[in-house]
């Protein structure tokens, strides 16, 4: 193995400290327990890792109490932190197959979202990106759904996923797809708000679903990650392997310029040849801790985001680390990374584009030193996200009230 893949190593003392002090701002934000109404949270399904399963599990430090409803849970690929949470499942959980096939149960996620019985809970949240924001609750009770984004194989990237698809999918979807829509947009008026990641999703709740959103932006815990002035030489990308992520790019464009490439994430259809493809400057590591997640962002000379994303937590979690972000110039990157800034945006969504970015970063830099990008990524905090939500949530049921 050469000598640059071992992770940097952080001090251990400073990131106790980090932790402490993070767990401790946090709480204080937590409203008393004798003023809270009874919440359940929601989620489409909990068989990965990856940034809505980040957001929820701040959503479950806010109320550490509501259990968490979801379609399917797989307890070997979901986030460790899971397993002391009360988790309900639907009854498809009981299908065979069903955890790893949820995908195609498309037509038969609106009846056991509605199957289950929220009439005890007051506030039911709902981290949506698929169907889920489709449960029923009481007259007088209060649905926010953070929604990251309408959802995406029923509308915008429909014709993408369907020319991408198994021949199972092709077969099926164009049968559904028109009954599915009709009863997502139904789903999406019983919400009483939503919350979006950005306003690029924002915009896409109203064209899609006639409703008007309020962005907050999700975050990360900034003070957990060290900052180091010298970095090392290779690229990062942090991503599952699913087609509109685009990590065949970064892939594609390390190969071609002979650059060293930490590539971190597992699960999707695409892994397998991505892998595949790889030559001998790029590694693929799988899944890791969070601990030495936080030790491959701070050693990273960029990070790489080819993909069109609606907000993506990881351009922000790396520049929390102070690492220039080299991104797509499209959706909600567009919203987090500065231009020349915090790092530099390429049009030309292929191979070709990213290695021209790369070659610029390469030859001008950014403007801002790691310590200022991570200053400025200060915004994006988990503690404001916390924040804000809270006094979303205040305001709405306070307004509901009246």
């Amino acid at each position: 193995m050469s000598s640059w893949w071992p992770p940097p190593t952080a001090s251990s003392s400073a990131r106790r400290s980090r932790a402490r002090d993070s767990r401790s701002s946090l709480q204080g934000l937590m409203m008393p327990d004798s003023k809270r109404p009874r919440v359940a949270l929601v989620h489409d399904w909990l068989v990965q890792q990856g940034g809505a399963e980040r957001v929820l599990k701040c959503l479950h430090e806010m109320w550490p109490d509501a259990p968490i409803y979801t379609l399917v849970y797989d307890e070997g690929r979901a986030p460790a932190w899971l397993r002391d949470c009360d988790v309900r499942t639907t009854y498809i959980q009981r299908w065979p197959g069903a955890k790893r096939h949820h995908k195609l149960l498309l037509s038969f996620m609106p009846r056991a979202w509605e199957a289950l019985d929220l009439t005890e809970y007051d506030l039911v949240i709902s981290s949506c990106a698929s169907c889920c924001k489709g449960v029923l609750t009481r007259p007088d009770a209060t649905h926010i759904c953070c929604c990251y984004s309408p959802t995406r194989y029923v509308w915008d990237l429909y014709y993408e996923y369907l020319a991408g698809a198994g021949a199972i999918k092709r077969l099926f979807m164009p049968r559904i797809i028109h009954k599915v829509r009709m009863w997502d947009f139904l789903a999406a008026q019983r919400v009483d708000e939503f919350v979006v990641d950005s306003d690029f999703v924002g915009k896409r709740v109203e064209k899609f679903y006639r409703r008007h959103a309020t962005t907050i932006y999700p975050g990360v815990d900034i003070d957990k990650q060290e900052v180091r002035d010298t970095p090392e030489d290779y690229y990062l990308v942090v991503s599952r392997f699913v087609g509109y992520k685009r990590v065949d790019i970064a892939v594609d464009a390390c190969n071609r310029l002979g650059r060293k490439l930490v590539v971190i994430g597992s699960g999707g259809e695409d892994e397998e040849r991505l892998r595949a493809s790889a030559g001998p400057t790029v590694r693929f590591l799988g899944r890791v801790s969070d601990e030495e997640m936080r030790e491959w962002y701070a050693g990273a000379r960029a990070f790489l985001f080819p993909g069109m994303e609606d907000y993506g937590l990881t351009p922000v979690e790396a520049m929390a680390a102070g690492v220039p972000v080299l991104a797509y110039g499209k959706g909600g990157a567009l919203e987090t990374v500065s231009d020349g800034r915090t790092g530099l945006f390429f049009y030309q969504q292929d191979a070709d584009g990213l290695c021209a970015c790369i070659e610029r970063f390469e030859a001008e830099g950014v403007s801002l030193s790691r310590q200022e990008i991570h200053e400025y990524s200060k915004r994006f905090s988990e503690a404001n996200f916390v924040k804000e939500f809270r006094a979303f949530v205040d305001k709405t049921l306070e307004e509901r009230k009246a």
